[in-house]
């Protein structure tokens, strides 16, 4: 007679929540919307403060100060900073997971990150040489991937499997709204480069204080504090294969992002030909965060009650491709304005499912923030290799044809590896 099936991580019963101690359970109770609330608002702050200088402050404050030399210029500046969003991500998730601090683990360190981005905006404002701007942003991107790590632990910490689609189609928002909002406040409220560093790093500190004051933090006891190992932030894909697939998927995808929206602002200034490309890019945007907004939560919900997490992200995969060869084979307006939808759509799609998915693949609740670390590394590791590949294609190999031919082969490729997951549905 066969054994019964083990009790997957995302079920356990209540003798085994009961053996662990509270930071490290899996989580039965449902988080409340002023929780989500909460939390988006703090996120908010994180990806405001990554994208607004990516699309707007650093291509206008390089393309002063190097204007025969901007494509390269800037693809060094954002590769540096996506090489310290590797580094300190998953160190910074380490240490708040060993943190015993009184008021808890996590809070700390995202208050911390908060205020030292604030600062490192303040100083990006005041620079007036590339080897300035890439310090500047190295020191911005530290912080910023310090408050990343604990926020993103968030959710596999305090939110129940059957509800983490949801949560994270709600958290994937604010990572386009932030564009959004960074991209209006620099172009139409705040006018300059300067300003614009510094209205944004005041939002930076104060959006996510009400998380941080309002809602609960677990205490880490100094018996239970998991050991700190250097070779813990290499996870073997022999023992744990499914989170090694998830992490290439994420890579490929990402990576086929950074591709296809790095050099935006160029592209339609060079390729387009558009008469005011900072408004036709805040335009893409807002198309691209009404699609995106449109999709996120219901498909998070749908993965969610069918418990299927794969196929969604197969699906917006090829739709993200179709969007990216749109660009490579008409570089008009009105069909950049139809890639920015169709690409939306699908990347809310995949921000809200493939989050949830990732979160049942982490190996060990202890440290689950260093695992989500080693997972934005698949975040942050294509924003120094998208430089290094798109400059050239666009330079001298091809130029914005191959480059989104590439970023659609690449999209697909990281969607289609999702099927080598075993353990989710």
């Amino acid at each position: 007679m066969p054994e019964p099936p083990p009790t997957p991580p995302s079920a356990p019963t209540a003798e085994t929540a009961a053996a662990v101690h509270a930071p490290f359970a899996e989580p039965v109770v449902r988080v409340r919307p002023r929780w989500i609330a909460l939390l988006v608002l703090a996120d908010l702050a994180v990806w405001m403060g990554f994208f607004t200088p990516i699309q707007v402050l650093l291509p206008n404050q390089i393309q002063a100060i190097s204007p025969g030399d901007k494509e390269s210029m800037l693809g060094l500046v954002t590769a540096l900073g996506a090489a310290a969003a590797v580094v300190v991500n998953p160190l910074a998730g380490a240490l708040s997971d060993r943190t015993t601090a009184r008021f808890g683990r996590r809070h700390g360190w995202t208050l911390g990150g908060a205020v030292l981005a604030g600062a490192a905006l303040l100083l990006l404002a005041r620079q007036d040489t590339v080897l300035g701007v890439a310090l500047g942003w190295v020191a911005a991107q530290a912080c910023l991937n310090t408050m990343l790590a604990t926020l993103t632990a968030a959710v596999p910490d305090r939110v129940p499997v059957d509800q983490r689609g949801a949560v994270s189609g709600w958290v994937g928002i604010p990572q386009v709204l932030g564009v959004v909002l960074g991209v209006v406040l620099v172009t139409a409220i705040v006018t300059g480069t300067g300003p614009g560093y510094v209205a944004l790093a005041v939002l930076v500190v104060l959006l996510p204080v009400p998380f941080v004051l309002l809602t609960p933090d677990d205490r880490l006891q100094r018996a239970d504090r998991p050991r700190f190992s250097l070779a813990g932030f290499w996870v073997s894909p022999r023992r744990h294969p499914d989170f090694a697939w998830a992490w290439i998927t994420r890579f490929l995808v990402q990576l086929g992002n950074a591709l296809g929206t790095l050099y935006l602002l160029y592209f339609l200034q060079d390729r387009v030909r558009l008469a005011d490309p900072d408004t036709g890019l805040l335009v893409l945007i807002l198309v691209y965060t009404v699609a995106l907004m449109a999709t996120t939560v219901f498909a998070g919900r749908r993965s969610d009650r069918t418990g299927r997490r794969r196929v969604f992200v197969i699906w917006s995969g090829i739709v993200m491709a179709a969007a990216a060869l749109l660009l490579a084979f008409w570089p008009s307006w009105p069909v950049a304005v139809v890639a920015a939808a169709v690409l939306g759509a699908g990347y809310g799609v995949y921000q809200a499912v493939d989050a949830a998915l990732i979160t049942q693949v982490l190996p060990q609740a202890t440290n689950r923030a260093k695992d989500l670390g080693v997972i934005n590394i698949a975040n942050s590791a294509p924003q120094v290799l998208g430089p290094a590949l798109s400059a050239p294609i666009v330079v001298h190999l091809g130029g914005y044809p191959v480059l989104y031919v590439l970023t659609a082969v690449v999209t697909l490729l990281g969607s289609v590896f999702v099927l080598r997951i075993r353990s989710v549905p």
